[in-house]
């Protein structure tokens, strides 16, 4: 009988082991993979290799499942910031705006919030400062600047209680206001911030950006369409 049940249980251990592996054990794997791809990225950002940081949280990004929505918040805003350094300012620009809707859908810790405007905010800072080096139009350079302004404000205020925070961010917007109070002789005597070297056809990039933006209806919009015609015939139709 003994023998029976040993027997038994030695026949069952390759099936323990299987439903481990393709169970809790693959997500540990994933677990294991993701840390190891997190620490490559940040090795390479040490380096300032940002184009290695890029592809290391891409694929980190890769092996964080959807549920772990804090966590892959927090990778995707590293992905953005290594990619603000890269050269893909406007790209960067995109992914957080993408990223700040997401968590706020999701109602997101706040400080993960201030920390995904906060890195928003300094991208768009530095848009505008590389659009009027590049000869851009000073509406199309002060929507970059504009939005930045928008964003340091918000933090600034949401921020009061905390006094160290708070003037990190009135330092931001004081520094956004003086970007679009500078003459442009003087700006072009400064060195050139690291986030905005590599970044070539900023100017072209937001443009399109933003062009996009302003043809993709909103969804209120969307509702509205779908509803349009549905009761009665709008004003000014045919009889």
């Amino acid at each position: 009988m003994r023998k029976k049940l040993l027997f038994t249980v030695w026949l069952l251990i390759p099936i323990v082991v299987l439903a481990f592996h393709y169970g809790p054990g693959q997500k540990g794997l994933a677990r294991d993979q993701a840390a190891e791809k997190i620490k490559a990225a940040q090795l390479a950002e040490s380096k300032e290799d940002w184009k290695a940081a890029v592809a290391a949280y891409a694929e980190a990004l890769t092996l964080v499942p959807a549920d772990q929505k804090a966590e892959r918040a927090r990778l995707q805003l590293a992905h953005a910031n290594a990619r603000m350094y890269s050269g893909e300012l406007p790209e960067a620009i995109q992914e957080m705006e993408g990223l700040l809707t997401d968590i706020l859908k999701n109602n997101a810790d706040p400080q993960q919030v201030r920390e995904v405007r906060g890195t928003l905010g300094s991208a768009e800072y530095y848009a505008g400062w590389l659009m009027r080096l590049e000869g851009a139009t000073p509406q199309e350079w002060l929507t970059e600047t504009e939005l930045a302004r928008q964003n340091f404000r918000l933090l600034a205020e949401e921020t009061q209680k905390e006094s160290a925070l708070t003037q990190g961010y009135e330092k931001n917007l004081e520094a956004t206001i003086r970007l679009e109070r500078m003459d442009l002789s003087e700006l072009q005597g400064l060195p050139l911030p690291k986030q905005c070297q590599g970044c070539k056809n900023c100017s072209q990039k937001c443009r399109s950006q933003r062009t996009s933006q302003c043809k993709e209806p909103k969804e209120e919009e969307k509702k509205d369409a779908r509803k349009a015609g549905v009761g009665k015939r709008p004003e000014g139709s045919g009889s």
